[in-house]
């Protein structure tokens, strides 16, 4: 994917993500959806082991799992199936990820700008902060408009 294709596609990821990213309601109860949602809707263990196709304990083991993360998402959809719900899976970047990918190349940047700069200390020939966050932010825009699989790889 070219880098003006990855960055349209981050722009359409972000706008759908935004309204997620701001809604801090949609935490998992502490008993977890399965079980807090059978309980609201009256329907006990064994009624919704039969709507899945389960036992009942399993339908316990299904709960507890939820709320220990060990989940399946096929269960869990079963799960949201035979309660009426639909399930909905989303990854929520913590930052919107235009953001994410800016940072990362000013990360980079600053480590390629640093270890050069050093070596022009040493040369006495070093940059003043000015020139030092001009070559910085300059090399970001470069490493962004490359874009390229190596992006996130660890230096």
């Amino acid at each position: 994917m070219r880098s003006k294709d990855r960055a349209l596609a981050r722009k359409h990821l972000d706008s759908k993500l935004n309204s997620i990213r701001r809604s801090s309601d949609i935490l998992r109860p502490p008993k977890g959806w399965v079980k807090a949602i059978r309980e609201a809707l009256g329907m006990s263990a064994e009624q919704l082991a039969t709507r899945i196709g389960v036992t009942k304990p399993r339908v316990y083991e299904i709960e507890k799992a939820e709320i220990s993360g060990s989940i399946t998402l096929d269960s869990l959809e079963r799960a949201a199936h035979a309660l009426e719900c639909k399930l909905v899976y989303t990854l929520v970047p913590k930052l919107p990820l235009q953001e994410a990918v800016e940072m990362r190349a000013l990360e980079i940047a600053k480590k390629r700008i640093r270890a050069a700069s050093h070596t022009m200390t040493l040369e006495n020939q070093a940059l003043d902060e000015k020139e030092l966050s001009e070559q910085i932010e300059s090399l970001a825009r470069e490493i962004l408009d490359q874009g390229g699989s190596g992006f996130w790889k660890e230096e």
